[in-house]
This record gives structure tokens, C-alpha cells and sequence, in this order.
């Protein structure tokens, strides 16, 4: 177990999170009303949304059916009968004065989500419940200097709030398991997982307390919507309680904002129990009862998700974990990598391997270059295949190979094209190279003789004048060998 540890002693970290899925929808939990995102303020509005008199709430089958694959996906099993409840509080942007939640009956029980801890080590981060419930609308406060508005095409879309238990030690280990969530929802399609547009974001419970003894007085963070502000978030309030309990005060539950202007957690309001939110069950929707066939039928549709797809890409293609994990981590990056492997003649290990780092390396420079995701690559995954074939069947080495990717990646050219337009074939021929080698030795007579007495690193020296008499296009290997052999006659 890690602990932070300062003058006066260790301290144990604990972290839970509620965090905020949007459901992949046209429609939204009640309402027939979009969930576009990007509308105008107040375009996607229902009467229902709108909370207009005489209006009643109409569930959105798919909604459930997307939190019923979910919870599959996640480990977590489906309860066949689950109830709805009004959570009541009053914001401007919340117009019925209440949320359609779920409190004590949620569709979802348990579960868990695997992450690898800062050693590398697997470990499972507990589920405490998936329940489903409607979001609020936005309040703006930037606009005007005297006034706030309110715009409500959020108001209504289907959330599935992802509740964990205290089963998180670190930042580290909150951004690992945010990140294998999202994985997961994006290989579902349950959620995009697009933080930056509000689609998840997360309620950071974050409490410190000496090991052995009760846990401390938690704070919550209130709808962080980035990985980068939950690590600094959680970085400050550790520091903050740490400085509060250390000089004698005492640690106030309470719920608080991240600024990140300042990277500092700001007192919003004093944290409310349950009770405050006077919860009842919401009369105007009757018990959602789940049939089993149901949860058959959605639990055949799940996809082969992270952990599997990594397991199955070190079985079947002898990858290290580090580049299988890279790639399961998100479904397109997956699916671009096999359909490369698809197209190339010969799958071994040694080529595959070869394709992870071309694809990883040299491509994801590219791609964060122009600020592109792997679906919009200007390589297609047969033209990287192609290329991959060109360098194992020495027609190219790996040195040209990159500039023959960045012209392809320019110009959108295939492989074979730019190589026999540009005549960068490699030169494979023995006599060819042993004659190059002749030249570049009887170019250099001094430091012949000090490599032959004893100055080894001057082998790099001639191999490196070989290859600019060439342009590169010497197969280095060959190369290599020839120029051994030419020392040993000697």
C-alpha cells in the first residue's frame, strides 16, 4: 500500500467517484427531445424537459438498454426490477425542482473496473452501483455582468451515474481507472466519453486518514470534466486536509468547485446527506421491470473489450503487454491496427511487433502533428502494411522508410509508388556495397589504422560514410557483415 508521508507521520489516501456518463441517444430519458450536441441555447427543449404543467415522464427503452450493456460490460449484475425516486433541490436550471433518479433500487449493482496500479500490478476497483438518471440544464454566469442564463438542451439527457467504492488510493490511480472507464464506454458505444463537450465528467470524493485507523472526513469535488484537473484536483485537496488535520483543525465534509485558473478546490457548499435531498419514489413512473431474455439479448451485442483484446493481441501475435494495451485502449486504434495485419503476407511475431511500432510511433507523430485521430490518418492501414512489407523484404530500410512514410502521409501516395517514382530501393547487391566499402577505406587510410588498433567505435564511423555514399539505400545489415568481413581479410 502507498502512503504519502510528512514530518509527522504517514498518511492513507482514499478516493471515490461518482462519474457521469452521458448516454449515446438520439433522444433523451423522458422526452422525445434531441441530445445534439452543439445546438443553439433552448433548441432541444420538450415541454416535458421544460417541466410544464400536466406533462408526464416516458421512458426511453434504449436509454436503459444502453445502462443494461453497460453494467454487462463493467461486471455488474442487472437487477431485474429497479424503481425511479425524486431527488429534490432547487437550482435555476433544474425546472421541475426535482431529478428523476434512482436511489435505494438502482438497475445496476456491483461491478468492477480492472486498472494497473503505479507498479504495474492489476487491480480491481470496485462497483457500487450504475443508476440511471435524468441531467440538468446549464447555468451561464460569464455572458453579462448582472445576469445568469439558463439554457436547457441539457436538461433531461439520460445519465448513467458510475458509482465506485472508496477502492482508489492516488491521483495516479483515479486517472487509470477514468481512463479504462471510458475506454470500456467507447467500445460499448454506451457513452463517447468526450469530456471536453460535458459528456462525462466525475464527482471526486476524496478523504486522508493515518493507516490503521477510521477513514477521514470526506470532500467532494464537484463535475470535473477533465483527467488532467481530477489529478490536480486531487493533488490539492490531499495537500489541503494534509495542512488542515496536521495543524490541529478539523476537516469539514463540504462540497467544493476546481478552479483551473489556479489549480486550487473552492468551498461551493456544505456537503448534503441523503436526507437533505428528501428523496421519494417518483409517482408519475411505475417500477422498470427488466426481463432476463432482455439482458440475454444485450448481454450477445457486447464487444470484445480492452482486457480481452490485449490478452488475445499478446497470445496471438507474441506483442509485449505495453504495446497490446496501447492499442486495445481505444477500439479505433484496435481495429486500424488488425486491418493493417490483415493485409500484410506474413504474420509473425517479429512483424507484427514491427507494425505496433511503426504504428505507435511513427504514425501517432504524424497524427498528433496535424491533430488528427487515428480514424482521420492520411494512411490508410493497407498503405502502412505495405510499407512494413517493403522494409521486411529489405526493398527499403527503416531510415528511408520514414521518409517515405512522411511522403506518403504529404501526398497520400502508396508505398511502392513513392519508392520506384523517387528510386529509393535498397541497394541489396554484395558486390555493389564490398565496392562502396573499398572506396570509403581507401578514402580514410588513417582511421583504418586506428580502428585496427584498437579504436573499435570507428566501425560506425565507416558504416556511416558507406550509407551517405549510398543515400541510404545500403541494406544495412549487409553492410554490416561485408565490412567485418573486409577488416578480417586484413
Amino acid at each position: 500500500m502507498k502512503y504519502l508521508e510528512t514530518s509527522t507521520g504517514k498518511w492513507e489516501v482514499v478516493i471515490g467517484l461518482e462519474v457521469h456518463a452521458q448516454v449515446i441517444s438520439n433522444a433523451k430519458l423522458f422526452s422525445a427531445a434531441s441530445t445534439k450536441f452543439g445546438a443553439a441555447p433552448n433548441e432541444n427543449v420538450s415541454f416535458v424537459d421544460a417541466a410544464f404543467p400536466g406533462v408526464l415522464p416516458v421512458i426511453n427503452s434504449f436509454c436503459i438498454d444502453q445502462a443494461i450493456k453497460t453494467g454487462l460490460g463493467v461486471n455488474g449484475t442487472v437487477n431485474l426490477v429497479s424503481h425511479f425516486d425524486r431527488k429534490n433541490y432547487f437550482y435555476a436550471d433544474l425546472p421541475q425542482g426535482y431529478q428523476i433518479s434512482q436511489y435505494k433500487h438502482p438497475l445496476i449493482s456491483g461491478g468492477y473496473v480492472e486498472i494497473e496500479d503505479e507498479n504495474g500490478e492489476a487491480r480491481k476497483i470496485r462497483l457500487e452501483r450504475i443508476h440511471v438518471e435524468q441531467d440538468a440544464g446549464k447555468s451561464i454566469h460569464d455572458q453579462s455582468p448582472t445576469k445568469s442564463y439558463i439554457d436547457l438542451n441539457r436538461a433531461g439527457v439520460a445519465l448513467m451515474e458510475i458509482v465506485t467504492m472508496p477502492d482508489i488510493r492516488s491521483a495516479e490511480e483515479t486517472a487509470a481507472f477514468i481512463k479504462k472507464l471510458r475506454s470500456i464506454l467507447r467500445y460499448l458505444k454506451t457513452c463517447d466519453g468526450n469530456m471536453d463537450e460535458g459528456s462525462m465528467r466525475a464527482d471526486v470524493n476524496v478523504s486522508i486518514h493515518r493507516p490503521g485507523t477510521e477513514y477521514g472526513t470526506r470532500a467532494e469535488i464537484k463535475n470535473v470534466n477533465s483527467i488532467k484537473f481530477i489529478v490536480a484536483a486531487i493533488g490539492f485537496e490531499v495537500d489541503r486536509q494534509i495542512e488542515i488535520l496536521e495543524s490541529g483543525g478539523v476537516v469539514n465534509q463540504e462540497t467544493r468547485l476546481f478552479d483551473p485558473s489556479n489549480g486550487r478546490t473552492i468551498l461551493m457548499r456544505s456537503k448534503e446527506d441523503a436526507q437533505d435531498y428528501r428523496y421519494f419514489p417518483e409517482p408519475d413512473l411505475p417500477p422498470l421491470v427488466v426481463q432476463q431474455s432482455r439482458i440475454d439479448k444485450i448481454r450477445k451485442t457486447i464487444p470484445e473489450l480492452p482486457d480481452a483484446k490485449t490478452s488475445r493481441l499478446q497470445q496471438e501475435f507474441g506483442l509485449p503487454h505495453y504495446d497490446a494495451s496501447l492499442i486495445a485502449s481505444e477500439m479505433e486504434i484496435a481495429d486500424y491496427y488488425e486491418a493493417a495485419l490483415a493485409h500484410l503476407p506474413i504474420i509473425d511475431s517479429e512483424t507484427a511487433k514491427i507494425l505496433a511500432n511503426w504504428m505507435l510511433g511513427e504514425l501517432f507523430s504524424l497524427l498528433n502533428k496535424d491533430g488528427k485521430n487515428i480514424c482521420q490518418s492520411n494512411v490508410s492501414p493497407q498503405s502502412l502494411a505495405e510499407l512494413i512489407t517493403l522494409i521486411k523484404t529489405n526493398v527499403i530500410s527503416g531510415k528511408i522508410a520514414k521518409d517515405v512514410l512522411k511522403i506518403m502521409w504529404d501526398s497520400k501516395k502508396s508505398a511502392s509508388v513513392i519508392v520506384k517514382e523517387k528510386g529509393l530501393q535498397q541497394i541489396t547487391s554484395s558486390d555493389d556495397i564490398e565496392k562502396c566499402l573499398r572506396s570509403v577505406l581507401a578514402e580514410y587510410p588513417d582511421k583504418v589504422a586506428e580502428y585496427k588498433n584498437g579504436k573499435e567505435k570507428l566501425f560506425g564511423f565507416f558504416v556511416g560514410q558507406a550509407m551517405k555514399k549510398t543515400q541510404g539505400k545500403a541494406n544495412p545489415q549487409l553492410l554490416n557483415d561485408i565490412l567485418k568481413k573486409l577488416f578480417n581479410e586484413d
